[in-house]
């Protein structure tokens, strides 16, 4: 990396104080331009960022893909521009290629009560005097703690993993916890009463896995912190063997919190502050979700409603259709 990308990279690790994963992809999508440049970061022209966004994409890319790298190409000239490094942005007035804003998918609300509750069944048998026994108790009370706590506060899997388990600002009994959110902004996270059941079950069970030095609250099978992977392997894991009938992922349980929660209050304020968005637009997306689910029951449920196809007739008592008696 020529010595200018590495300064802009520190600036977003130690000013902007971007998560791990935020960095990574930065670097990587800034490693292009380095090799579109071949490190002559200043002599790079409009035409030559729209011919390079227009042969990935003909490459394959997707729009929303190359979205991300034209960010992180802005985002580094907007950098050396403003502090004095480069006179010229190339980027401004370059656009990716429009694409399709794709709604989160989330769970039907008695879909995912039922994952939780067929998942609270499928607790192994006692074995106290096997060690696989115990172990499978273990992974199972942590498995539940974990997808609860994904569904009934609405965190983001990294905030998961990242929760420690002697964290004064976590009070389980009170049903109270703080998460460090993105760009390590903290936000308190109220706690249900299932998901401070299932963490007080994972808390008795979990000296007998975790590494006895470890602070994080969630460790793997190897007694260290679990990743954001390991959670989204696990979660995949119980889905297939209770038969969800599709593979959930991490996200999915914080979509279905946030649109279940909208649809019972309908306070997108509140939403957004429990989901740690910065901006309203984020959360109102959860909206759509709403209304969606809205047509479906209506789709199902009217006999007028088959919209694009043929419309269902009423009979009447007296054997006509209500299109025919008006």
């Amino acid at each position: 990396m020529p010595p200018l990308i590495a300064a802009w990279l520190d600036y977003l690790a130690v000013v902007r104080r971007v998560s791990a994963y935020t960095h990574a992809a930065y670097a990587r999508e800034i490693a292009h331009l380095v090799a579109l440049c071949n490190g002559a970061l200043g002599e790079v022209t409009p035409a030559a960022v729209r011919k390079a966004i227009g042969t990935a994409h003909e490459a394959g890319l997707a729009p929303r893909s190359l979205a991300r790298r034209l960010s992180a190409w802005r985002a580094f000239y907007r950098w050396a521009c403003t502090h004095g490094h480069l006179a010229v942005d190339p980027t401004v007035g370059v656009r990716p290629p429009k694409s399709d804003r794709l709604l989160p998918k989330a769970l039907p609300v008695d879909e995912a009560v039922r994952f939780l509750d067929a998942l609270s069944a499928a607790r192994p048998p006692r074995a106290p005097q096997q060690p696989d026994g115990i172990r499978a108790e273990a992974l199972w009370a942590r498995d539940r703690a974990l997808f609860e706590l994904l569904y009934g506060c609405g965190l983001r899997v990294g905030e998961l993993v990242a929760l420690d388990y002697d964290d004064p600002e976590c009070d389980w009994a009170a049903g109270r916890i703080v998460v460090l959110g993105k760009r390590r902004k903290r936000r308190w996270v109220p706690v249900g009463r299932m998901a401070r059941d299932a963490v007080r079950e994972w808390l008795r069970v979990r000296p007998g896995l975790a590494a006895a030095d470890e602070q994080a609250l969630f460790v793997s099978d190897r007694g260290r912190r679990l990743s954001p992977q390991g959670v989204a392997s696990r979660l995949a894991y119980w889905s297939e063997r209770l038969g969800v009938g599709q593979r959930l992922h991490p996200h999915m349980l914080r979509h279905s919190f946030a649109s279940h929660l909208l649809q019972s209050s309908g306070d997108l304020r509140a939403v957004q502050e429990l989901l740690g968005h910065a901006s309203l637009a984020s959360t109102q997306i959860y909206t759509k979700l709403d209304v969606q689910h809205l047509a479906r029951i209506y789709d199902a449920a009217h006999p007028r409603a088959r919209r694009g196809g043929r419309e269902s007739a009423v009979e009447s008592p007296h054997g006509r259709s209500d299109s025919e008696t008006g």
